[in-house]
Parts: structure tokens; C-alpha cells; sequence
């Protein structure tokens, strides 16, 4: 059972499985063009799902990760969230990290909807770490129950080392 604030949600659609191929989407970027799963082909992807960046767990997790693996070759961090493409932006010009891949789902929420991640009650996503090999094989997921504690930093990362 997954929770948000101490309540249990519902997640719309399947949440993926290890060794399946992550499907392609179609999602905002900050300077609202858009961009799908094969603007990133033939690099390994730590793709990181926050409820919403103006939150402090949601902050460290993005800031982290950018931190911690933008510096690896053929790597990209994709973080996505239901918040606005312009509190995106926000948010990493306040934060410095200008370079950071951050996408938006707010426009119909598919991408919530055909990763298993769509909080009904919310209409936020609730918070996964998925890490993909450079053919958008699932190699690595954490979808965490309580949706407000933080990921396992350190085994994402070690799982796109690994790659």
C-alpha cells in the first residue's frame, strides 16, 4: 500500500518491472518544448519522480542525484513532476542547476498513468527512482510506500555504476 502525508492513495496504471523495456512519453521541458525518452537514446538514464520539486524531500532527491551522477559519461538525470514547466525553472535557477533535465506531467498526467505513479486524490506522482540502460531497459526501481520519506540514494547510484 503506497501513502501520501499518512494517507493511503490509489496509483493509476502498472508500475513497471525489472527487465522490461520503459515505454517512450511525451512530456514538457522547462522551456516548454517537448521531449520524449528517445531524446535521451544510447544513454544510460536515472529517470527520478517527485510529487513536487518546492518540497524539501523532493528538492534533496533532485539535487542529489543531479549531484552525484551529471558528471558520469553517456548519463543523464530526468527528473519529473506534476509541478509547472515555469516552477521548474524556478527552481533550478535558484538552486544553480540550470543544466538539470527537468520535465513536466502536468499537462494530462500520462506519463503517471503508464508508469503506475498517478495519485488519484492528487493528481501528483508519488515518488520512484527507475535506472535504464542505454536501450530504456529497467535495471534498477525503487517505488516507495510512504511517498513522503526519502529513496535509497546510494543503491541507484550504484545500480547506474553498474551499468
Amino acid at each position: 500500500m503506497t501513502t501520501f502525508l499518512g494517507n493511503p492513495v490509489t496509483l493509476i496504471g502498472k508500475q513497471l518491472k525489472i527487465g522490461e523495456t520503459a515505454p517512450d512519453f511525451s512530456l514538457r521541458a522547462s522551456d516548454l518544448s517537448i521531449k520524449s525518452l528517445s531524446d535521451f537514446a544510447g544513454k544510460k538514464k536515472v529517470i527520478s519522480v517527485v510529487p513536487s520539486i518546492d518540497t524539501g524531500i523532493c528538492s534533496t532527491q533532485t539535487r542529489t542525484f543531479n549531484k552525484e551522477l551529471s558528471a558520469m559519461s553517456d548519463t543523464v538525470v530526468i527528473t519529473i513532476s506534476a509541478d509547472l514547466p515555469f516552477a521548474q525553472a524556478r527552481w533550478c535557477g535558484v538552486e544553480g542547476l540550470e543544466q538539470a533535465v527537468m520535465l513536466s506531467d502536468y499537462y494530462d498526467n500520462e506519463f503517471g498513468k503508464t508508469y503506475g505513479l498517478l495519485m488519484a486524490e492528487w493528481h501528483l506522482l508519488a515518488r520512484a527512482v527507475l535506472v535504464l540502460d542505454e536501450d530504456n531497459k529497467l535495471v534498477y526501481a525503487e517505488y516507495l510506500e510512504n511517498v513522503n520519506s526519502e529513496p535509497n540514494y546510494q543503491a541507484a547510484i550504484e545500480a547506474v555504476k553498474a551499468l
